[in-house]
């Protein structure tokens, strides 16, 4: 069914040992199975996410600045050491099947979103949707146009969080990227390329308890009260806190 020769010996052998490694997936779309997004439901929210294998887990780099910004460590140390988890072995074939079988993958997507959306304008909640839930793929190269039809037919809100700062977003108000902020030297030409165009900065600082009200000159909204990155103004800081394995990160992804 699928190409299992980009990955590693360890990340293949522990996929193959789940029995439906060889199936397509059923499902792509996650809804409200993470924390924030069940807090976006309080504002009327509905969101559905696309969790992939992130990086080059699946042997197709899906994250193309992450070995830069130096946040595909904390990624990768949750795959490919001993069995893999079940959650990480769905994600990986999803993102198989995005790399080995794109046009049947968009279509069953596009189904899914318009799905998505139904259910929530029959709640009479606003639909969004987030197709980088572990990835930094450019989806407006693959689903612009399905984008803005469901933006201007039904108000579908698409956003993502992205590392690239040189993204062209024609429309904004259709699909909201937030730029993510990494402290790592060699990607500050980035960060302040992001900030020059007036982006949305999420910063990920280590402790909950002392984040700032203002950081680099920035004014600084909390980023963990919902995933509504749209509401947040654009030239401000969205303060992000670390979480599992990214609280001992040390490469400087993560702001003391």
């Amino acid at each position: 069914m699928f190409n299992l020769n980009g990955l590693s010996s360890d990340v293949r052998d522990a996929f193959m040992q789940h029995a439906w490694h060889d199936k397509k997936p059923e499902k792509l779309l996650s809804v409200s199975n993470d924390a924030k997004t069940i807090k976006g439901e309080k504002l009327g929210i509905s969101t559905a996410i696309l969790y992939l294998a992130p990086h080059n887990i699946s042997g197709v780099n899906v994250c193309p600045v992450a070995r830069l910004a130096l946040c595909d460590g904390p990624c990768l140390n949750t795959a490919g050491r001993g069995a893999m988890h079940t959650v990480q072995a769905s994600r990986l074939r999803k993102t198989l099947y995005f790399n080995q079988y794109r046009n049947e993958f968009l279509d069953q997507l596009k189904e899914e979103i318009f799905n998505h959306i139904c259910r929530s304008v029959y709640k009479d909640m606003i639909p969004a949707i987030r197709l980088n839930g572990t990835s930094d793929i450019r989806w407006e190269l693959y689903l612009w146009e399905f984008m803005c039809e469901m933006h201007d037919k039904y108000g579908a809100i698409f956003y993502d969080y992205t590392k690239i700062p040189n993204r062209k977003i024609t429309r904004p108000e259709v699909y909201d990227i937030t730029f993510s902020y990494s402290g790592v030297g060699a990607y500050q030409r980035m960060y302040w390329k992001a900030r020059r165009q007036g982006n949305r900065i999420a910063v990920v600082f280590r402790d909950r308890n002392n984040i700032p009200d203002t950081w680099d000159g920035l004014p600084v909204v909390s980023g963990d009260n919902s995933d509504a990155r749209w509401l947040d103004p654009h030239g401000c800081v969205v303060a992000l806190y670390a979480k599992g394995k990214a609280r001992h990160d040390a490469t400087g992804f993560v702001i003391d």
